[in-house]
């Protein structure tokens, strides 16, 4: 290409070479492309335009006995914006038409809109002119000056038929939260075909530090020929392209069914070699003698600030040490198992499938069946049960159920991601972005009552020990921490934070409510007289030995492994919320939230100082007395 040097293609391919290859746009073009976003060519204008299409009433079908997969298809060819009365379509109006070979054929789209998801209210609201070119964007009509509520509530249900997302590979896991982002005009007409004739793609532009989709055609086309894009592209299951595609082609799959038993051996083997964790052989439990003094190696902080145990001592080398007690996962247990048996450590082979909550939810399906325990929210992992998920959840629809639904990646905490809706769209773009689960979301929680603020949601974290697994033995820590929203909870407002969430130690400028547990117990025994604290947590032990039996229960990678040098220390969290049995009565349940493994302990060792010896005491020397724990299982 004229003016281009060697080097500075080289540059760029080495910045980009690998999203532009991992999105499949072909390298033929990738030289015009550099220099379209050097020099911000915005050219689609002189190759497409946009047409306004008269929608038109089809006929009834004649024939009844379709199959589905075809109604959907045909459903969006007929209809070129579905679900909009403005009909748009995007046609190719170069007279000379467009061909695929030319390296000229590939196109930026700039983006109207990038967001996070819990920013976008506020953005609709603040935001100058935002709120008027979405609503034109989606044809809602808006004409007023001043942000309308009603609109905006139009414009958060509508976007799911326009986002599209990407997240970055490096930051931190704020920075790798997804980012969601609506084309400008000219993208967001460009329609769905299951027989495309463009393939779309987001790039982040490195040195503009800005994301563009680029646009290149899968074929040679005329003058007049329609641009379409696969909005399921590389799915090619159909049951999974129909439920796809529901946003644009509403349709029922009620014929699913929505039962999700546990998943298969090779599910967990999968996992275990995606994980790269290797079992341990077999080994004797060691034997030590009774004063034997333990050197540690750690790099938690929290452990070298607080164990003052006379029966430990700290070493900088690793390689004497008797107990390893490391932040991050350890993956060779092989190895440590054939070189170095008597070397106990902070963690067991497989605990994932405690920890990781697409995980969490399938062991639980031992106990309580296909529909998972009453301890558990009902769960639906969106990757691999798309179709039973959007079943039950049009069955509850059906029978007048609350649907209201909670998103969760699999695997980050802090509640970052995690988003509540009763939005089917919603959640099944969701999984577009990083692996979800969607969990029922708790409509009636056991509530607290704050004098400023009223009745709040609440969840508790306690600290469970794991001993060992075979015999399985599981103490929990006799302290529990409590966390509370900060204004009142309503079934409304599923986008405020403070009124839906508890999780406020990480948030900038917003209140962090204390209240320990021995204050708790006396004033919530007041709040509701009928309820013994001592009861509730007799509940709560139950579904934590419940929860590891069932976790222990198969053989590794199947189960936790019973490798008798590992002891662990897990957070679970928590919920209350009210059952009615049926005779009218109601009672207490629990609901599991999250198992954290190697859990911030700040506030534990902060009010109680003895809190690493009474944890060192009860897992590594079999000492429970005066270490404030309870015998779980």
């Amino acid at each position: 290409m004229e003016g281009e040097s060697p080097e500075e293609h080289k540059a760029f391919v080495a910045l980009h070479g690998a999203a532009l290859g991992a999105s499949g746009v072909p390298p033929l073009y990738w030289g015009r492309l550099r220099h379209k976003l050097e020099n911000e060519v915005f050219d689609a204008g002189e190759f497409f335009g946009i047409m306004q299409v008269e929608e038109v009433e089809e006929e009834e079908e004649e024939d009844d006995d379709d199959d589905d997969d075809e109604e959907i298809e045909d459903e969006l060819k007929k209809k070129p914006n579905p679900g909009n009365e403005l009909c748009y379509k995007v046609i190719v109006t170069n007279e000379n038409g467009l061909q695929a070979a030319n390296p000229n054929s590939i196109f930026l789209i700039d983006h109207a809109w990038t967001y996070r998801v819990e920013h976008a209210r506020q953005q609709l609201l603040h935001v100058p002119g935002l709120l008027h070119r979405m609503a034109n964007l989606m044809g809602i009509d808006f004409h007023g000056e001043v942000a309308d509520e009603g609109v905006i509530e139009q414009v958060l249900q509508e976007m799911w038929k326009y986002n599209q997302t990407y997240q970055l590979s490096q930051g931190t896991a704020e920075e790798k939260v997804p980012v969601w982002y609506i084309m400008d005009e000219f993208g967001s007409r460009i329609q769905h075909s299951d027989e495309p004739t463009f393939a779309t793609a987001p790039l982040f532009y490195i040195p503009q530090q800005i994301a563009y989709t680029v646009l290149w055609p899968l074929r040679d086309l005329e003058t007049g020929e329609e641009v379409t894009r696969d909005y399921a592209y590389g799915e090619t299951d159909r049951l999974i392209r129909k439920c796809m595609l529901l946003p644009w082609a509403p349709t029922e799959v009620l014929d699913v069914n929505y039962s999700t038993p546990e998943p298969s051996e090779d599910h967990y083997q999968a996992i275990l070699n995606k994980n790269k964790e290797k079992l341990p052989v077999a080994i004797n439990p060691p034997v030590y003698d009774k004063n034997k003094i333990f050197k540690v190696y750690t790099d938690l902080p929290q452990i070298l600030n607080h164990l003052k145990h006379p029966r430990f001592e700290f070493t900088e080398d690793e390689g004497e040490a008797d107990i390893l007690y490391n932040f991050s996962h350890f993956k060779d247990y092989r190895k440590l198992s054939e070189e170095r048996p008597h070397v106990m450590l902070n963690q067991f082979p497989c605990e994932n499938l405690l920890t990781v909550k697409d995980c969490l939810a399938s062991i639980s399906r031992r106990v309580g069946g296909t529909e998972g325990p009453k301890w558990l929210p009902r769960t639906f992992n969106l990757h691999t049960e798309l179709p039973q998920f959007i079943s039950y959840f049009q069955q509850r629809e059906r029978r007048g159920e609350d649907n209201h639904w909670i998103c969760k990646p699999w695997n980050l905490a802090r509640s970052l991601d995690t988003h509540i809706t009763n939005n089917l769209n919603n959640i099944i773009r969701h999984r577009e972005s990083s692996p979800k689960v969607v969990s029922k979301y708790i409509e009636s929680p056991v509530l607290f009552h704050r004098e400023d603020v009223g009745m709040v949601k609440f969840d508790i974290r306690y600290v469970v020990l794991l001993r060992s697994v075979k015999p399985l033995k599981l103490y929990g820590y006799d302290v529990f921490w409590l966390r509370f929203s900060n204004r009142a909870f309503s079934l409304d407002d599923l986008d405020d934070y403070e009124k839906h969430f508890t999780v406020m130690n990480y948030a900038s400028g917003v209140t962090l409510k204390q209240v320990h547990y021995d204050e708790f117990i006396p004033l919530f025994e007041k709040q509701y007289p009928e309820y013994s604290w001592k009861t509730v947590q007799a509940e709560i032990f139950k579904a934590f030995a419940e929860l590891f039996q069932a976790a222990s229960a198969k053989p590794a990678p199947l189960g936790i492994c019973d490798y008798p040098s590992s002891r662990a220390v897990y957070a679970i969290d928590l919920m209350l919320k009210w059952n009615t049995t049926g005779d009218g009565k109601r009672t207490i349940q629990p609901q599991i939230l999250e198992v954290n493994f190697n859990p911030d302990c700040d506030r534990a060792c902060k009010y109680h100082p003895t809190f690493f010896n009474d944890v060192f005491s009860t897992l590594f020397l079999d000492e429970t007395n005066n270490c404030h724990v309870t015998c779980v299982v």
